[in-house]
C-alpha cells in the first residue's frame, strides 16, 4: 500500500530538518504500535538518516552495528556522542526506534545523552527523531521533571489512526465499488491503523465477508496482537487488566457491570490507572453533565482493541485450541452488536475531526433513555441530536422526538441552542 495522509506530520519533521541546519533538534514521536511511526519518521526528507532499532538484547551486542562510519562501541553513549560529533560538519538525521527499550538495557543511557545533548547541541547538526511505542514509559522519559530527558525535546508529535477522509479514500482506492457495509466493516477492525489497513487491502481483503474472514485465517496476526501491544505496558498485573477490559468490550459499561461479572469489588484502582496511565480507556458521562454525576461509563479507546478483547481474549479457549472455524463463526454471528457501536464511533470521530464541535451522547441514571449522539456548536448556539440506524427506514421520527424531549427536560445547556434532530445511517458514513 502506498503512503497515505501525514501531511501535517510530514510538514513539521520538514520544518526540524530546517532548523536542524543550525543547531541539533530533538523531535518525540510516539503512538501505539502499528501507527506508521518508523515509516513517518524514515519519510522526514533528509538525503541522509541513520535508523538505530533499539531491540531487547545487551548493550555490547546492541551497538555491533553495520555501519562502519560510526566505528567501534561497546556502548550506545559512546555511539551517540560520536554521531553529536559527526553531524558538526555533516548534518544528517538519527532516528532511534523504540526507545523506551532502554529502560530495561541500561537506563543510565539516558543521563549520558542528556550530559552529550547539552554540550554538543549548539555545535552539531543532528536532527535526532526519537520513536516509542509503550506509551506510560515514552512519558515518564521525556515528561517526568526527575527523569533526565525532560524538557529537551523541540517537538513532540502523537501520532493518530487515519481519519475517516482517508479511510474511505484508501479503500476506494483498493475497490471503488465499495459498500458502506465494507467501509463499516475496515473501520471496526482497524480503527484506522495503518499496519491492520496495509494487512487487509493489500491481500485483497477488500469487503466485509472477506475481511471478517481473514481475522481466523491460519498464522493470523490479529490472534496474539491484543497481547503484543498491551503486556509490557500493564506487566504481571496483565490477567486483571485483561478481564477488565474484556468486560468493557463486552458491552458492560459500568463499574457496577463489571465487579458482578468478576466477581471483584475491588477494581477501582485499575480503572484509574487504565484511564489516567495507560489511557486504554476512557470514563465518559452524558454530555453537560457533572463532573460529580453518577453516570459513569467506561468505553475502550482503541477499535482494535474492542474487538480484540470481544472475540480472541474472550475466547481465548478456541484460539489456544486452534478452533479457528468455530471462533470464525462466533464472529459473524455478533459482528453485528459490535458494529452497531463501531458506527457510533464512526460518526462522532468524523464531527470531531471537523474542530468546532463538542461531541457526546446521553443517557438517564437508568439507563432507558439513550441518544446516541449529540454535536453541539457552542459558538452559532445550535445542538444536532441523531439517532443511528443501520438502515434509515427503521428511524421514527415521532418516537425519537419523544426522546428528545426527556433530554431537554434534563439538560438545561441545550434549552438555550437551537436544536435540529435526525438520523444518521450507513449511507451517511
Amino acid at each position: 500500500m502506498r503512503f497515505y495522509d501525514r501531511e501535517k506530520e510530514l510538514l513539521v519533521l520538514g520544518e526540524v530538518l530546517h532548523r536542524s541546519k543550525s543547531e541539533a533538534k530533538m523531535t518525540i514521536l510516539m503512538g501505539r504500535r502499528r501507527i506508521g511511526k518508523t515509516e513517518l519518521s524514515l519519510r522526514c526528507g533528509d538525503e541522509t538518516v541513520l535508523y538505530f532499532f533499539v531491540g531487547k538484547k545487551a548493550e555490547t551486542l546492541l551497538c555491533q552495528l553495520d555501519a562502519p562510519i560510526l566505528g567501534t562501541s561497546n556502548t550506545f553513549s559512546e555511539v551517540f556522542r560520536f554521531v553529536l560529533q559527526l553531524s558538526e560538519n555533516r548534518p544528517f538525521t538519527l532516528v532511534i526506534d523504540e526507545f523506551q527499550n532502554f529502560l530495561k538495557i541500561n537506563p543510565a543511557i539516558f543521563s549520558d545523552m542528556q550530559r552529550d545533548w547539552d554540550l554538543h547541541k549548539r555545535s552539531s547538526h543532528l536532527n535526532l527523531i526519537i520513536s516509542g511505542s509503550v506509551f506510560t514509559l515514552m512519558t515518564k522519559i521525556f515528561e517526568d521533571k526527575e527523569e533526565p530527558l525532560f524538557g529537551r525535546a523541540d517537538e513532540k508529535m502523537v501520532l493518530e489512526p487515519f481519519t475517516t477522509d482517508v479511510l474511505k479514500q484508501i479503500l476506494k482506492d483498493f475497490n471503488p465499488d465499495y459498500t458502506p457495509e465494507d467501509l463499516l466493516a475496515l473501520y471496526s477492525i482497524t480503527g484506522g491503523v495503518p499496519w491492520y489497513v496495509t494487512l487487509l487491502l493489500d491481500k485483497g481483503k477488500t469487503n466485509r465477508d472477506a475481511m471478517l474472514a481473514a481475522l481466523t485465517e491460519e498464522n493470523t496476526p490479529f490472534i496474539n496482537e491484543g497481547k503484543n501491544i498491551l503486556i509490557e505496558e500493564f506487566g504481571t498485573d496483565y490477567v486483571t487488566y485483561f478481564s477488565i477490559l474484556t468486560c468493557i468490550a463486552s458491552g458492560m459499561k459500568t463499574r457496577s457491570e463489571i465487579e458482578n461479572e468478576l466477581g471483584n469489588n475491588n477494581i477501582g484502582p485499575y480503572l484509574v490507572k487504565l484511564e489516567n496511565y495507560y489511557k486504554v480507556i476512557t470514563k465518559s458521562l452524558p454530555i453537560f453533565a457533572k463532573e460529580n454525576s453518577k453516570k459513569v461509563r467506561y468505553q475502550l479507546n482503541d477499535c482494535f482493541l474492542i474487538f480484540w478483547f470481544r472475540f480472541f481474549y474472550k475466547y481465548q479457549a478456541l484460539v489456544e485450541n486452534k478452533a479457528l472455524k468455530s471462533l470464525g463463526e462466533i464472529i459473524e454471528r455478533d459482528y453485528s452488536s459490535v458494529s452497531g457501536l463501531m458506527m457510533e464511533r464512526y460518526f462522532m470521530k468524523k464531527f470531531q475531526e471537523e474542530g468546532r464541535y463538542i461531541i457526546g451522547k446521553w443517557w438517564d441514571r437508568k439507563g432507558e433513555n439513550e441518544i446516541d449522539l449529540i454535536v453541539v456548536d457552542p459558538i452559532g448556539k445550535e445542538a444536532w441530536i441523531y439517532e443511528l440506524k443501520k438502515q434509515g427506514y427503521r428511524y421514527k421520527e415521532n418516537e425519537f422526538r419523544e426522546k428528545v424531549d426527556r433530554v431537554l427536560e434534563q439538560t438545561p445547556e441545550l434549552r438555550k441552542m437551537t436544536i435540529h434532530i435526525g438520523s444518521l445511517s450507513l449511507e451517511d458514513m
